[in-house]
């Protein structure tokens, strides 16, 4: 390698300038949340908004509030779209990253043109605030939502990360009051993962529970500080915490400060949660993994059972997230169902998809996702409407093109397919690994109790709230701010000699060989600490095992854990759900020979669905046009449409060959039959792909109605 004096005089001046520059960018960071402190941590989002309802007003108050996110003016929204309400994560951080810029969850609703709502929270809760206090709010506001769209469906819910429990939940306890459900990253099977990976799911095996979290809310002043949340996540890849995104913003500071300040805006503003809070939380949620259980029980008592939920659940995962891996994303649904005819029983619709390398915050921020996966979401609403009863993968292909520039990516396609449980368990490596977390979970049972009873009234009795805040101030976390604001005298020449070096700013090219020499020798310490967190991570691991796994620790949990798969929930109260179902079934099977036009060319086109096993939105799109067009279906309305498309796919699913044998009596007239036979084969020629089994489909259908008519 050649370096010339000039190149290497050249990299030494835009080295030093970089550091200026890079010491600046934090100075701002610290500035940033400095202020963001002051004016009380609003939202973080890009879009003006109003508030709607104020939940510190409610009989059982909490620090929740509905925003109504203001439209922009070259984007009105349609009064009779359905709303949109997005749920962000409170789990260390503030609110508004769902909307923190335009190609996001809420500007995606709000191009196009859906009422969008947000629901936020202030920086501390109320006093003894708890997670129930925070479901009744969201119901109220769910409800307020709806009587404010009379003319339009009911509220579709997206929630993120630890927002999407509280949704299941929400859904699950009131589950008239949403049309659709939405969860990105979300972990409901905490438990879940594969072995070798995935370490965070160990912890609290390594720390004796949940006792530590109630602990640290008890020298909080009945506080728990969310900056100790975020640590955690921190740890989990100190190679990008400790030399990756430091050195993302060194050598691209120039292009990079904007976007790095704007994500630490957010980033940088920790909440808190009651002690309550997080003693549910881990207790139930995490350590416990109670929900898919049924092992969490509502205000009277009775548990809430995920199966109860009927609007349609859209599941966002990804290969790339350390924090939800795709089997905690998924693998509710193998804890409530056995089979996919289990969940087409319970007249049940999930739909899933995963992003093959985006990150945990990804699924909700990057502007990539929001492109494709949650544009995805909200322009084939109408088509998960009215999806047949099942578990169906969303899956979306980029449409990329060549030219002198390269490969471009800039469109996308997408369908549905229809998918079985054993996809879903492809995802991990088996759940034999998940049989120890039992004895975790009864062991942080038996600390917590021993902690409250013995420590926590000492603890209380000594912590204050000044001391308190003190600590919050003085955190690690924090301190990384305020350090490097105004606020600390060392920083005050900073700023002017960032603005003499952006008058005077020399770059040093790409190819420069000393820059090519930066960073080779950081990705190579930053390889160095992946190995080590690898080893760390595998440690974890093993004394995890060698703990959990021991007889006399099973022995004293006092059961024997069972398979993963075999705890479904709420036995009886299953069984009770199943005789509904068979019972509506079979009334559902009486009425095979009612119906008319309508009700007869869905239960073909679902017919053609099940033997296609995929259904295309771009074709499903052109097919809606057709078959709404039809003087026979205009006079349906929304509702109308869904509860006889849902009946027909049912009657499909369970009986298909009655199903279509009936259709003689639904069409009893040439017009109605011939009318009837046009559409079908027009909507089943807008298929990309006409299997052969669908024509089959096709071709037995006009057998049955030309047999009929020989018949007559």
């Amino acid at each position: 390698m050649f370096l010339t004096p000039i190149e290497s005089a050249r990299y030494f001046v835009d080295s030093a300038q970089r550091s200026v520059l890079y010491m600046d960018t934090l100075r701002k960071r610290g500035n940033q949340a400095l202020d963001h402190h002051e004016a009380g941590k609003p939202p973080v989002l890009v879009f003006d908004y109003e508030t709607v309802l104020d939940g510190a007003a409610f009989d059982r108050p909490c620090n929740y509030l509905l925003l109504r996110i203001t439209p922009p003016d070259d984007a009105p929204t349609d009064p009779v779209k359905r709303p949109f309400v997005v749920f962000d994560p409170r789990a260390g951080h503030g609110p508004g990253i769902s909307g923190s810029k335009e190609s996001s969850q809420v500007g995606v609703a709000l191009r196009a043109g859906h009422p969008v709502y947000l629901v936020s929270f202030r920086p501390e809760p109320e006093p003894h605030q708890t997670l129930r206090d925070v479901a009744r709010a969201e119901m109220k506001f769910l409800i307020e939502v709806a009587r404010l769209h009379p003319e339009a469906p009911k509220p579709a819910i997206v929630g993120n990360c630890q927002a999407g429990w509280a949704i299941m939940m929400l859904s699950a306890h009131a589950p008239e009051l949403a049309s659709m459900i939405g969860i990105a990253g979300a972990p409901l099977s905490y438990w879940a993962g594969v072995e070798g990976k995935n370490p965070m799911r160990y912890l609290a095996g390594l720390t004796g529970g949940n006792w530590i979290s109630a602990m640290t809310a008890d020298l909080g002043a009945g506080s728990f500080d969310g900056a100790n949340l975020v640590s955690n996540f921190e740890n989990l890849n100190p190679a990008n915490t400790l030399l990756g995104k430091p050195y993302r913003l060194y050598a691209n500071v120039d292009t990079e400060a904007d976007r790095f300040l704007d994500f630490e805006r957010w980033w940088g503003g920790y909440f808190l949660l009651s002690r309550e809070e997080i003693v549910e939380l881990t207790s139930e949620l995490f350590i416990g993994n109670k929900l898919t259980q049924g092992r969490i029980l509502d205000d009277d008592d009775e548990p809430i059972d995920l199966r109860a939920i009927r609007a349609p659940i859209v599941v966002i995962a990804s290969e790339g997230d350390n924090i939800t891996p795709p089997p905690q994303a998924l693998n509710w649904i193998l804890d409530l169902y056995s089979d996919v005819a289990e969940i087409r029983a319970n007249e049940q619709t999930i739909v899933y998809t995963v992003h093959p390398d985006v990150g945990h915050l990804g699924i909700f921020v990057s502007g990539k996702v929001a492109a494709r996966e949650h544009d995805s979401l909200v322009n084939s609403l109408d088509l998960i409407d009215t999806l047949p009863p099942g578990l169906f993968e969303m899956v979306i292909d980029d449409v990329c093109t060549e030219n002198e520039h390269g490969i471009t990516c800039e469109t996308y396609t997408m369908h549905f397919e229809q998918r079985t449980l054993d996809d879903i368990r492809a995802y991990d490596d088996g759940r034999a690994d998940e049989e120890p977390f039992r004895a975790v979970a009864r062991f942080s049972e038996i600390n917590e109790g021993l902690y409250s009873t013995l420590l926590a009234p000492w603890v209380q009795m000594m912590a204050n709230p000044a001391a308190a805040e003190m600590r919050r101030m003085l955190h690690p976390q924090r301190l990384r701010y305020t350090l490097f604001s105004d606020a600390n005298p060392m920083m005050a020449g900073v700023k002017l000699a960032a603005d003499l070096v952006r008058d005077n700013r020399v770059e040093a090219p790409p190819d420069n060989p000393l820059r090519q020499i930066e960073r080779g020798m950081v990705e190579s310490f930053q390889r160095t600490l992946e190995q080590a967190t690898d080893r760390r991570d595998v440690a974890i691991e093993q004394v995890f095992k060698a703990i959990w796994t021991h007889p006399l620790v099973q022995a004293l949990a006092g059961e024997k854990a069972t398979h993963a798969d075999s705890a479904k929930p709420a036995a009886g109260q299953r069984r009770a759900l199943e005789q509904v179902r068979d019972l509506k079934l079979a009334g559902i099977a009486a009425r095979e020979h009612e119906g008319g036009f309508a009700d007869a060319v869905l239960r073909v086109v679902y017919a053609a669905v099940k033997a296609g096993r995929r259904v295309d939105a771009q074709a499903f799109a052109a097919a809606r046009e057709i078959w709404m067009k039809h003087e026979r279906f205009r006079v349906l309305d929304r509702d109308a449409f869904i509860e006889k498309a849902r009946e027909a796919a049912l009657m499909v699913a369970f009986d298909e060959q009655a199903a279509l044998e009936a259709l003689p009596r639904l069409l009893p007239t040439e017009r109605d039959r011939a009318d009837a036979l046009h559409i079908i084969a027009r909507i089943i020629e807008l298929h990309p792909e006409t299997a052969t089994e669908v024509r089959q489909v096709q071709q037995r259908v006009e057998r049955i109605l030309e047999q009929s008519t020989q018949a007559a």
